[in-house]
């Protein structure tokens, strides 16, 4: 990375931009990131949906934001996020060990879509798609 002043603006260019030859062309492919840590807890116990051949399993996490009012008073505010996991071992460990209630960190990244709902109308979508999920154990 290198820093260029340009009259009153500092303009850097990150190193994070790759060029590749393809004989005569040469493409440009820039990094990116995408990545999302939630730590809540699971608001439902997983499921597994699609199909054998394309087999998902999904869960909602609740994280809370808590913030104090000019009286002070304290509120909490629930965020809920659906979590979906594509992963074949983390499938099946997801669906074996997690449970509603249960305290949980994930991390992964955002992505966005539309769904049809069972009515047929289209709808969008935010969800999580895991890389990892750890599992947490209250104290007995």
């Amino acid at each position: 990375m290198f820093l260029q002043k340009a009259s009153r603006y500092l303009l850097f260019r990150p190193s994070s931009i790759l060029c590749r030859a393809y004989g005569d062309e040469t493409q440009r492919i820039e990094k990116t990131l995408n990545s999302v840590t939630l730590l809540g807890r699971v608001g439902a116990d997983p499921q597994k949906r699609g199909n054998e051949e394309h087999p998902v399993v999904t869960f909602s996490l609740a994280t809370h934001n808590n913030y104090r009012y000019e009286s002070g008073d304290w509120s909490q505010r629930t965020d809920w996020h659906r979590i979906v996991v594509f992963k074949p071992n983390l499938r099946e460990s997801v669906l074996e060990y997690l449970k509603k209630g249960q305290r949980t960190l994930v991390q992964g990244r955002i992505t966005y879509g539309e769904i049809t709902d069972q009515e047929g109308k289209q709808r969008l979508s935010t969800s999580i798609i895991a890389d990892d999920v750890v599992f947490f154990r209250e104290k007995n």
